[in-house]
């Protein structure tokens, strides 16, 4: 859902146009959605995403109305504890609260916050979302609401004094261990608690796959299945054919020379090679090494992989970064067809993604 929710805000920006973001904050016992779930609402009443229908989703839309007119947030608490279907449609039996976000064009940093929340989502990652939800800290304007990224860098401020930033810093890691959304209560520069709706942001990591032949055809819908975004690059028209790959995020035809300069690379992304040949293979593999990928793979035997070393030795390459390298890729399973290859190969992936590749 937050793959529709942050490009709609993010165009809502740029068309200067207000929106209200609905979020819930607080759930006990049993109810339509969950912690963390979000609806966004135009001025025209209309809205994308759902935070559970009926009743509450109604209120949510009236209640809106409301912050756009006076630009400040809104709480809605909901009890869901009716007892006959004449009375009410809040019959699950528990609990929610719902906050409701003014989005204004007029602040840059909010803008700022949704576009790197959208590209973790989009492209791998790790980051934190925290937004102050007492309302009367939103008052003149202010946006309490800040995004920390996994290794502390920031984009906006909580308002509370920077003691209260970098408490929340200090949390950071437990919190995207935790993967939950939460409410906290932090003290500002006055000493006052103020309460923190939390929503670590950990998204899928991106396995870049090189080479759009059999043994891909087996990776992609395996890797998928496991959690991994795939994106799928060939240079070759028919290779580079999204009908081959249903399950890939993405598929691109790119030439492989400067192909790691088109992709967006970092130290969470994984790396299969995976082309039709040597010479294509030893082009990415001699560019994916000036990356910092978390996981690079190159197919093919171990004779194949020395001649290709040597080339790369040559040109300047350390025995430090060949070392980086996966080379016969896969774990030693015995596998020989392109479906035991793919196995091999996700499995060696997953060993990796879960730190439990040994020195």
């Amino acid at each position: 859902m937050m793959k529709e929710i942050y490009p709609r805000i993010i165009e809502l920006f740029h068309n200067d146009r207000f929106s209200v973001l609905a979020t819930i904050i607080k759930q006990a016992g049993p109810s339509p959605r969950g912690i963390g779930t979000k609806c966004l609402i135009m001025e025209d009443g209309s809205f994308t995403g759902t935070i559970g229908g009926g009743i509450v989703e109604a209120k949510v839309i009236t209640e809106a109305a409301k912050v756009f007119d006076t630009g400040m947030p809104v709480r809605l608490p909901f009890s869901l504890k009716g007892s006959d279907v004449s009375d009410t449609d809040m019959l699950c039996g528990g609990d929610l609260e719902v906050f409701l976000e003014p989005v204004s064009p007029k602040h840059i940093s909010h803008l700022s916050i949704f576009e790197k929340a959208f590209k973790i989502i989009n492209r791998g990652g790790a980051g934190l979302i925290a937004t102050v939800i007492k309302e009367d800290r939103w008052k003149w304007g202010d946006v309490p609401k800040m995004f920390i990224e996994k290794e502390g860098q920031r984009i906006g401020s909580l308002l509370g004094g920077q003691a209260m930033d970098e408490d929340l810093v200090e949390k950071l890691e437990t919190i995207l261990e935790s993967r939950q959304p939460l409410l906290l209560t932090l003290e500002d520069g006055s000493k006052n608690p103020v309460e923190i709706f939390v929503e670590p942001l950990v998204a899928k990591p991106v396995l870049y796959v090189f080479g759009g032949g059999h043994v891909s055809e087996q990776i992609v819908p395996l890797a998928a299945k496991v959690h991994f975004q795939v994106v799928v690059i060939d240079d070759r028209q028919e290779f580079a054919n999204t009908k081959n790959f249903p399950d890939a995020t993405e598929v691109h035809q790119f030439p492989f020379d400067g192909v790691m300069n088109r992709l967006p690379v970092d130290e969470s992304s994984f790396l299969v090679i995976v082309t039709r040949g040597h010479t294509q293979d030893k082009d990415v593999l001699s560019q994916a090494l000036k990356t910092d990928a978390k996981y690079i793979g190159m197919i093919g035997s171990s004779r194949k992989r020395n001649i290709i070393y040597e080339k790369l030795s040559e040109e300047g390459f350390t025995e430090d970064d060949l070392s980086r390298v996966y080379s016969p890729i896969g774990l030693g399973i015995g596998a020989e067809t392109p479906q035991e290859i793919a196995v091999s190969i996700v499995a060696e992936i997953i060993k990796v993604r879960a730190g439990k590749i040994e020195d």
